[in-house]
Order: structure tokens, then C-alpha cells, then sequence
């Protein structure tokens, strides 16, 4: 008895697949290749293909690749440093990709697919927030002034049809009317929530340091020190308060402590660090905890320095060359 293993089962049913690959498209000669209409439907259709299963141009600067070449002639074209990943969903949704990738350029809905999931990952990771916290007051003021107009004009109008024809109109119209009103009012509550106590943040120049630390006692000796120094402090209690801060603007400098109420200083540094727009700020670790066990985490965490509590005002003087 001849004892097949699922590796080998799992082999043959590839090459035999690869195998049916090939066999449904038909190989080209070189002839053929050379006088292939690039702007044909046909052609189209294979260049689609083939950037489709490779993952590659089929053409490049005007000219026909050579992998798309071996491809047409019917050789199999391997990339062992990629993985492909299939993807099941409805012919609905199918067609929504093919639609939007036709409207918007791409050659392939691959393409697209790993444009999405790379756009996706970004803003998922972003826990800076990015949005309408980015904003600054002349754009929340463009919204606000463009949506407030015409909602002033709808609430006004109702608000004049009710005081000064409400015995004249039908009691349905009447009804209307006030209801048109009172969603008017609704909106404009939603309107205000939303955009006029949006924290645009203070500007950069209004403080050099950002100081995350729970001890309120250390906040106000360090912020009277860098004050005195000529320079200005902003404390948090907490990282979750300090990230808020962030989104409002990019100080100088960050003085991190470690062990934080909420999250932990390592795990906002590497988030910083890891961040397009946040990456440059230097970050200073302020912590209690030994310096052999800060040493370890400084590679992963990619910080700047540590200053060890307790400390002396000199400590902080290697700083000084950010702000």
C-alpha cells in the first residue's frame, strides 16, 4: 500500500492546478508578442490578468516586460519573496471593486485591495487622531460658517410662516412647518456639539515641553524649572491626556515618565516613535526605575535618552540642545 502524505497530496493538487492555469490560456509565439496591439481590448484583458496573478507590470516605461513575455509564451511566473491571499465575496461587491478601480485608475483590483488594507491600517493605528481634531479655526470656521448659513435661513423663514400666518395656514401645513422647525433646532444643537467644542489644540510656540507625568508635585517643579530657564511647560497626569495633547501639536521636546495610571510610558513612546508625524520629536524617558532595566527597553522604544528620579536639576542640561 502505497501511503501518500498530505504534504505530497498538497504538492500535486498545486502543479495540477498551475497546470490548468496554463492549458486554459493559449501560449503566444514571439512573433505574436511582437505585434501584439497593447491599446486592444484583448490585450488589455491579459495585461490585467497577469498583473492579477504576479502582481507585476506587464508594461514598463512603453515596453512590454520580459515576465510578461515568458507569461504570454505560457511559462509559470514565481515571486517566493510574495505570498498571495485569496479573497471569497459576492459577485455584488466583485463588481462594486471592478467599478471603482475602472473609475479611479488602477490596473488591477489587487491593486486596490492592497491600497484599501494599507489605507485601512494607517488610520487604525493611528491613535493620534487625525480628522477634525487636525483642523485649524479657519477651516472649522469655513465649515461652520457653510453649514450654519443655510440652516439659518430654513430655521428663520420657519420660524416667521409660524409667528405671523399661523391662523391663515392648514393646520397639516401648520404641522409641517413647526416640525421643519424643530428639526432646524436639532441640527444646529448638533452642528454647535460638533464643531464649535472641536479642540483645535494650541499653537506650537505656546509651549516647548510636554510633560506626561502623574506626580502633580514633580509637574510643578519641573514646569517652575524650565519657566525659570525661559521656556514653557506643559504637564499631563496621565498618557491618555498626554495623547490628547499631541493631536493639538508637535512640541519640542517629551518628558515621558514610565509608569503612568493608564498606559504605559513604553507603550507611548513606541507609539510616537512609530508614528509619520511624531517620529522626529525627541522623547526623554523620566522615571524611577533603574537605569539597567530603562537600557533594555531604550532599543525598542527607540527613545531618545532617560533621566532617572530622583534627579538634579543638571540632569536635564543634555536637553536643552532641542529646544
Amino acid at each position: 500500500m502505497i501511503n501518500i502524505s498530505k504534504d505530497s497530496k498538497t504538492k500535486k493538487d498545486t502543479n495540477k492546478k498551475q497546470l490548468d492555469d496554463n492549458s486554459e490560456r493559449k501560449s503566444m509565439t514571439d512573433k505574436e508578442i511582437a505585434n501584439l496591439d497593447l491599446e486592444s481590448k484583448e490585450t488589455k484583458q491579459l495585461m490585467e490578468e497577469y498583473q492579477e496573478e504576479t502582481d507585476k507590470y506587464a508594461i514598463w516605461r512603453g515596453s512590454i516586460t520580459e515576465g510578461f513575455k515568458k507569461w504570454l509564451k505560457g511559462e509559470k511566473i514565481y515571486d517566493r519573496d510574495k505570498e498571495r491571499i485569496s479573497l471569497y465575496v459576492s459577485e455584488e461587491t466583485k463588481q462594486d471593486w471592478q467599478n471603482f478601480k475602472e473609475a479611479n485608475d488602477y490596473p488591477t483590483i489587487s491593486a486596490l485591495i492592497r491600497e484599501s488594507v494599507d489605507n485601512y491600517i494607517e488610520q487604525k493605528s493611528d491613535l493620534f487622531g487625525e480628522g477634525l481634531r487636525k483642523m485649524d479655526d479657519k477651516t472649522i470656521s469655513n465649515i461652520s460658517h457653510a453649514l450654519k448659513e443655510p440652516l439659518t435661513t430654513i430655521k428663520g423663514f420657519s420660524q416667521l410662516l409660524l409667528e405671523n400666518y399661523n391662523e391663515e395656514l392648514d393646520e397639516e401645513i401648520l404641522s409641517t412647518i413647526k416640525n421643519i422647525f424643530d428639526q432646524s433646532l436639532l441640527l444646529e444643537n448638533k452642528i454647535i456639539n460638533i464643531l464649535d467644542n472641536i479642540a483645535v489644540g494650541e499653537p506650537h510656540s505656546q509651549y516647548d515641553i510636554l510633560l506626561i507625568e502623574d506626580d502633580l508635585a514633580t509637574i510643578r517643579l519641573l514646569t517652575s524649572y524650565f519657566e525659570s530657564k525661559g521656556y514653557k511647560c506643559k504637564g499631563v497626569v496621565s498618557g491618555t491626556k498626554g495623547i490628547e495633547e499631541l493631536r493639538g501639536g508637535i512640541p519640542k521636546l517629551i518628558l515621558l515618565d514610565i509608569i503612568l495610571p493608564d498606559i504605559s510610558g513604553y507603550e507611548i513612546c513606541r507609539m510616537i516613535k512609530d508614528h509619520k508625524i511624531y517620529k522626529e520629536v525627541p522623547v526623554y524617558l523620566l522615571t524611577a526605575i533603574p537605569g539597567s532595566e530603562v537600557e533594555k527597553k531604550i532599543g525598542e522604544t527607540r527613545a531618545d535618552g532617560y533621566i532617572l528620579k530622583p534627579f538634579d536639576f543638571s540632569d536635564f542640561e543634555v536637553v536643552f540642545h532641542y529646544l
